[in-house]
Formats: structure tokens, C-alpha cells, sequence
């Protein structure tokens, strides 16, 4: 079950939001964890049993090493965090990379393995990454072990982050296990950011996704230079509104039942360069490797900083898919924070126009994202020299007008606005909602109903409403 699909918005959110406010408080949490569950288990009832089994894992480990932590020495400690740890990357192993690696070992070797065919469940990057962080953060005494079987379940499974992130870290939301109150403003506030969520997803990236897919689908060698352009630029604002209308619908969501996450996007194509596109980019995956990755293995402090970039972005390509063009795209990324760094630590002189090096920056990360998009390398390099120019196509069965129909040209303008930080440009210098007068709330509110009914209007229209994050 998606957020963008109708059984989701007409069936199960008002049920268990009816049905939630309508229980005692002390029912609550074990309420919102049978519905997560369920949520979960509405596409494929086993793979509730993946999660099941990660729940399990994080919370033994959990409660074993807050045991030993009170008895034993910091060597039997680490131990016991290593294991949990290894726990949980051998059932994302598995799952995820198992079959990659088997491929790749038959290739170099010549051996024959069987490859397993194993299918990938939805979000279990997610939910081990949160797993992963509550283990090291009990051992680094960041956090108070969760004793409350229930509890830990919820914090693992709660539905609005479970399957598209963003990644919720315990110590995020422990106190709002026990202790959260939902006022009405809260509750107006997560309907609001739901609907915007909704309509970034639906208008803008199903539109834009559409092309991008249609784009993608031919050979690369049958497309022209600007139709390669579109399709990069299409599926770039793609991956960006889907992913960030999300966040905001998981953030909004979360809002409705009292809890408050963090902002996961900061408007990343405004960036100057690529470090800062890091920072405005998924910042709870970002600022997970910097914590539990980039720092243990020595940060800005001790060893080679250029070899810590690397392997983070290394394993970040990895993170988001089994798949060369995952690792190339990640390698992608840290070279040019490498380069970035270096150029710092030169004392770079020259003033260089801002328009210039956005302009720089946009092109690496289009670039980076056909890397991400492609099929396979392969078909990504030939893309990349057709877009460039380096290779002519061939047997090209349409013009870029074919796809530049009036509607997507209006939603890539649209795409492109909204990509500018115009609505935190509002909240610094007018205010934010609950601080505008009566006629500007009721303008506000208007605004999002409108969204809403052109957003039915776009689910019932149409069939095409991939969900892209199956390989995370």
C-alpha cells in the first residue's frame, strides 16, 4: 500500500485515524503497531515476517547489551554491539545484495552458484538502518534502552516512515512513545504538509515520470541530444518531488498521531556545489553515514578523509540498490566532494559567479542521476554520450516536441518553482501559518483544498503511479 494510491486515502488513513482517537490513550501504541503491520502486509502478507524478525533482532540485542553494559567489561560490550550489528546487515545482506554478489562472483570466477532470485522487501533499508542506529546509540550511551516490547515494535514499524523513510532514530522519538499530545493545530499542520506531499507526487513526479519512463525505455542510441536532455531533467525533478512529497506526507502523517519528525529535504537544487547538495539531500540518510560511518572511521580527524568520503559514498550507491550503476553513482558523488575539499584546502582564490557554480553543480548531479536511472552501466555511458554529444543516435522515431506536450511543459515550470525555496522564503520574512491573520489562513486553507480535489482529480485520471523506492 502507497500514500498516493485511493485504498490508502479513502479507506485505511480515515479508519485508523477514527478509530485511533477514538481509544483510550494506553491503547494507542499497540493500536498504531497492528495498522503498521498491516499496512505493511497489505502487498505481500510474508514479508511482515521480515520485519517481525527484525524487530526482534534490534530488540534483544538492544536489551542484551544494556545488560552487559552493567555488568561486564567494554570489550564483551563491543562484542555484543558488533554482533547486533552484523545481525542486522546479514538479513539486509541477504535480502538485498545476496543474489548481486553471487552474479558477480559467477562472473570474475566462472563458477556456476544458483542465483536465488531472492525478492527484495520494500523499506529494509530503512528499517535496518534504525535498527543499526538504536544498537550503536545504546552502546554509546546515547540512549536508554526500550524494555517495552510494544513500544520497540512501533518505533520500527510505525507506518508513515516504514517503507519511504525518512530514517527515524530512537533517540528522535523515544519521549514521544510515551508522552505526545496532538492539538489541532498539530493535526491541521499534518493534513496540510499530507496534501502538499500528495500533490508533488501525483502532479509533478507521476507527470514528470511518465516522460522520464518513456524516455528511458528506448535505446539510448534512438534518442536525440535534447530528448536525452528532457528525459535527465525529467526524471531528476522526478526522483526529487517523489521522494521529498514522502517525506512530507510521512512528516504530516506522523504530525496527525502526535509525533513530529525531522525535515528530510532542504530544497536541494539550489545548491552551489555538491557538499551543500549533501546537506539539502535525504538529510536523514546523509546524516546517518556521517554519524555511524564517516566520524567512526575517523572524519576530518585521523586517517585519510578522501578515503573515508569514498568508502561512504561507496557504500551509500550501495545502500540504494544491488547494482553497478548504484556504486558509480555513489563514487560519482564522493569524487566531486573530494574535489571540493581539495580545492578548499588549496585556498582557492578566485571569485567565482554563484550562477556559475549552481549551474556546475546542477550538471554533476543530472549526470549523477542518469547514472541512478539507467538500467544498467552500460546503457548509462551510451546515454551520457548521446545528451553530450559524443555519439550520434540512430533511427530516432520522435522529436522532443512528441514528449514537450503543453501539459508537462506547464508541470516542468511548475517543478522547476517549486524546486526554489520560496515557501521557507515566506516562513523567515512573513510568518508562519499559525502567526497569519484570519483571511490569510483561510487563503491557506483554500489553497490546500484545491490541491487536494486536483489531486483525486490525478489519482482517478490515471494508471501510472510507480512506487520507485522497490529497490531500497
Amino acid at each position: 500500500m502507497v500514500f498516493s494510491s485511493s485504498v490508502f486515502l479513502f479507506c485505511f488513513l480515515p479508519i485508523v485515524l477514527i478509530v485511533y482517537y477514538l481509544l483510550k490513550v494506553e491503547y494507542r501504541n499497540l493500536f498504531l503497531l497492528v495498522a503498521s503491520l498491516g499496512f505493511y502486509a497489505w502487498g505481500e502478507p510474508g514479508f511482515v515476517l521480515i520485519i517481525i524478525l527484525s524487530i526482534l533482532i534490534n530488540y534483544i540485542f538492544g536489551y542484551l547489551l544494556h545488560y552487559c553494559m552493567q555488568r561486564y567489561s567494554k570489550a564483551i560490550n563491543r562484542a555484543v554491539m558488533l554482533i547486533g550489528v552484523a545481525a542486522n546487515c546479514g538479513l539486509l545482506f541477504y535480502f538485498k545484495y545476496y543474489d548481486f554478489f553471487i552474479i558477480n562472483v559467477n562472473n570474475i570466477t566462472g563458477f556456476e552458484f544458483v542465483v536465488q532470485n531472492i525478492i527484495l522487501p520494500i523499506g529494509i533499508s530503512f528499517f535496518t538502518f534504525q535498527g543499526l542506529s538504536y544498537i550503536i546509540d545504546i552502546y554509546l550511551k546515547r540512549v536508554e534502552v526500550q524494555k517495552n516490547l510494544l513500544k520497540f515494535a512501533l518505533f520500527k514499524a510505525f507506518f508513515p516512515q516504514l517503507i519511504a523513510g525518512p530514517i527515524v532514530r530512537y533517540v528522535d522519538v523515544q519521549d514521544q512513545m510515551d508522552n505526545r499530545v496532538t492539538t489541532v493545530d498539530d493535526f491541521a499542520y499534518g493534513v496540510r504538509r499530507f496534501v502538499i506531499g500528495l500533490g508533488k507526487k501525483l502532479i509533478i513526479a507521476n507527470t514528470l515520470g511518465q516522460v522520464a519512463d518513456n524516455i528511458f525505455a528506448l535505446p539510448y542510441d534512438q534518442n536525440t541530444m535534447a530528448i536525452a536532455w528532457v528525459g535527465a531533467i525529467c526524471y531528476s525533478l522526478q526522483i526529487y518531488f517523489d521522494f521529498s512529497g514522502y517525506s512530507d506526507m510521512a512528516i504530516g502523517l506522523a504530525r496527525m498521531f502526535g509525533f513530529r519528525f525531522k525535515e528530510n529535504f532542504d530544497f536541494p537544487y539550489v545548491s552551489r556545489n555538491v557538499t551543500e547538495f549533501w546537506r539539502r539531500w535525504h538529510i536523514s540518510l546523509s546524516t546517518w553515514f556521517r554519524d555511524y560511518l564517516y566520524i567512526p572511521l575517523g572524519g576530518n580527524r585521523t586517517g585519510n578523509v578522501y578515503f573515508n568520503l569514498l568508502i561512504v559514498f561507496l557504500v551509500t550507491g550501495l545502500w540504494h540498490g544491488a547494482a553497478w550503476n548504484f556504486i558509480i553513482w555513489g563514487l560519482w558523488h564522493g569524487l566531486f566532494l573530494i574535489i571540493e575539499r581539495i580545492i578548499k584546502k588549496s585556498n582557492f582564490k578566485w571569485k567565482i559567479p554563484q550562477f556559475i557554480t549552481w549551474f556546475f553543480t546542477m550538471i554533476v548531479v543530472v549526470i549523477g542521476w542518469v547514472l541512478f536511472r539507467a538500467p544498467d552501466i552500460n546503457y548509462a555511458i551510451g546515454y551520457l554520450k548521446v545528451m553530450f554529444g559524443i555519439v550520434s543516435p540512430t533511427n530516432v522515431g520522435f522529436t522532443v516536441w512528441y514528449y514537450l506536450d503543453p501539459i508537462v511543459i506547464t508541470i516542468l515550470i511548475i517543478g522547476c518553482i517549486a524546486s526554489l525555496p520560496i515557501s521557507k522564503y515566506i516562513k523567515n520574512n512573513v510568518g508562519t501559518y499559525e502567526e497569519h491573520s484570519t483571511i490569510s489562513l483561510f487563503i491557506q486553507n483554500v489553497y490546500v483544498a484545491v490541491l487536494l480535489i486536483i489531486c483525486i482529480m490525478f489519482m482517478a485520471t490515471s494508471t501510472y503511479n510507480p512506487f520507485i523506492y522497490f529497490r531500497f
